[in-house]
C-alpha cells in the first residue's frame, strides 16, 4: 500500500539496497585501484602506460554515460541496466589476478569504467523515484556515504593484505564483495517503472526540455571540472615534498573518512537549505585545499588538507545530483544525468591533461593555483544562480 508521501515501502527499499551495493562495489574497486600502479610496474609498465589505460577507460566511460542517460528515459525498465553495470564490472575485476601484460589490464579497466557509465544514470533516476521529493538530498547523501565507506574499507583491506598475499591475491579477495554486490542489486532492487506507461511509443521523441536552471548549473560545474584533475596529482604533490608512496592508500583513507561522515548530513541539509549554496561551499573548500597544496608549506599541512578535502566531496557529490533532480522534469532525468556525467567527465579528463602539461613545463604550484581560481569562480556562479535563473513553469 503506498505511503502518504507517494512512495511504496517496496520502492523505498531501493535506498538501502543501492547503499549496500555501493559499499560493496566500491570496496572491491578501491582494493584494486590503489595497488594498480605498483602492479603495472611489476608487469614492466610505467606511468605513461597508466596514463594511457586510465585515459582510454575514462573517455569511453564518458560516452557510455551519455548513451545510458538516453536509454534510461526511453526504456520501460531501468533495473536491467543497473544490474548489468554492476555485474560486468565485478565479474571481470578478478581477471586482474591472471593478467600477464598491461594491455590485459587495459581491457579490464575499459570494461569496469564502461560498466560504471552504464549504471550511473538509471540508478540515480531509480533512487530519485523511490523517495519523496523532500528527501532526495538525504537519499543521495546516504548513497554517497556508503560509497565512500567502501572507499575506506577497500584501501585498508588492500593495505593489510598486499604484503601477505601479493597483488594477485588482493585481486582474488576483491571478488568476494564484488559478487555480493551483484547478488544484492539483482535480488533486492525494485523497478520504479515510471517509464513503463508513458515514455515508450513507436514514433514519439522525448517531449520534455531541460531547463535553463539545469544548463546554468551545468556551466558552473563544467567550469569547476576543468580544474578538477585526478586526485592522483594530489598524491604526486604530496610525494614531491616528502610523503612516501607507501602512504598513498592512507592518504585516500584520510579524505574518505571525512567524506563518509559528512555525506549524509550534507545531503539532508540540502533538503532544507539551498543546494546551490552548499555546493558553492564545497567548491570553496576545494579552492582552499588546492591553494595549500600549491604552496605546500609542510607535510603536516597536506595531511590536514587531505582530511578537509573529504568535505568538498560531501558538499558536492550528493548535493549536485539532487540539484539535477530539482532542475529538470521527471521524464527527462535520465537524459539530464547522462549529459551531466558526460560533460563533467570530459572536463575532468581535460583537466588532468592540462595539469600534467602545466606541471611538466612550469612546475607543480601553477596547476594547483589555477584549479583553486576556477573553483572560486564556479562557487560565485552557483551563488548567483537563484538570481539569474527561474524555476520551470
Amino acid at each position: 500500500m503506498p505511503s502518504s508521501g507517494g512512495r511504496s515501502p517496496d520502492k523505498r527499499r531501493n535506498v538501502a539496497v543501492f547503499g549496500a551495493t555501493s559499499f560493496l562495489n566500491d570496496t572491491a574497486t578501491e582494493m584494486a585501484y590503489w595497488i594498480l600502479p605498483a602492479f603495472l610496474v611489476s608487469l614492466g609498465a610505467g606511468p605513461a602506460v597508466l596514463g594511457l589505460i586510465e585515459g582510454i577507460a575514462e573517455s569511453v566511460a564518458s560516452v557510455t554515460k551519455l548513451f545510458s542517460g538516453y536509454l534510461t528515459d526511453r526504456l520501460p525498465r531501468r533495473k536491467p541496466l543497473v544490474v548489468a553495470g554492476y555485474a560486468v564490472a565485478n565479474v571481470l575485476k578478478p581477471v586482474l589476478a591472471i593478467t600477464t601484460a598491461w594491455w590485459q589490464v587495459l581491457l579490464v579497466r575499459f570494461a569496469d569504467r564502461t560498466a560504471k557509465g552504464l549504471r550511473g544514470a538509471p540508478r540515480d533516476v531509480m533512487l530519485s523515484e523511490s523517495v519523496e521529493k523532500e528527501r532526495v538530498g538525504s537519499a543521495f547523501g546516504l548513497l554517497q556515504a556508503m560509497d565512500s565507506a567502501g572507499a575506506i574499507a577497500g584501501p585498508l583491506i588492500a593495505f593489510l593484505l598486499v604484503s601477505r598475499i601479493g597483488f594477485r591475491g588482493v585481486f582474488w579477495v576483491a571478488a568476494v564483495p564484488g559478487l555480493l554486490c551483484i547478488a544484492i542489486v539483482a535480488w533486492g532492487a525494485r523497478e520504479t517503472g515510471r517509464a513503463a506507461q508513458r515514455v515508450i511509443s513507436a514514433s514519439s521523441a522525448i517531449p520534455a526540455h531541460l531547463s535553463a536552471r539545469f544548463y546554468y548549473a551545468l556551466v558552473a560545474v563544467t567550469l569547476f571540472s576543468l580544474g578538477n584533475s585526478s586526485d592522483m596529482f594530489l598524491v604526486l604533490r604530496a610525494q614531491s615534498i616528502g610523503i612516501g608512496p607507501h602512504w598513498a592508500p592512507l592518504l585516500g583513507l584520510v579524505f574518505n573518512v571525512t567524506y563518509t561522515l559528512a555525506s549524509w548530513p550534507a545531503g539532508r541539509l540540502s533538503d532544507r537549505f539551498s543546494r546551490h549554496a552548499l555546493a558553492a561551499a564545497g567548491y570553496l573548500v576545494f579552492a582552499l585545499v588546492y591553494l595549500v597544496f600549491a604552496a605546500a608549506p609542510s607535510p603536516a599541512a597536506l595531511w590536514v588538507m587531505m582530511a578537509f578535502y573529504g568535505l568538498f566531496y560531501a558538499l558536492t557529490s550528493p548535493v549536485l545530483r539532487a540539484l539535477v533532480v530539482d532542475t529538470v522534469p521527471a521524464e527527462a532525468r535520465g537524459r539530464a544525468f547522462g549529459i551531466f556525467y558526460f560533460t563533467t567527465s570530459i572536463a575532468v579528463l581535460l583537466a588532468s591533461i592540462l595539469t600534467g602539461e602545466l606541471w611538466k613545463h612550469f612546475g607543480a604550484p601553477l596547476p594547483f593555483y589555477l584549479s583553486s581560481v576556477l573553483a572560486f569562480l564556479s562557487a560565485v556562479l552557483l551563488l548567483l544562480a537563484p538570481r539569474l535563473t527561474r524555476p520551470p513553469a
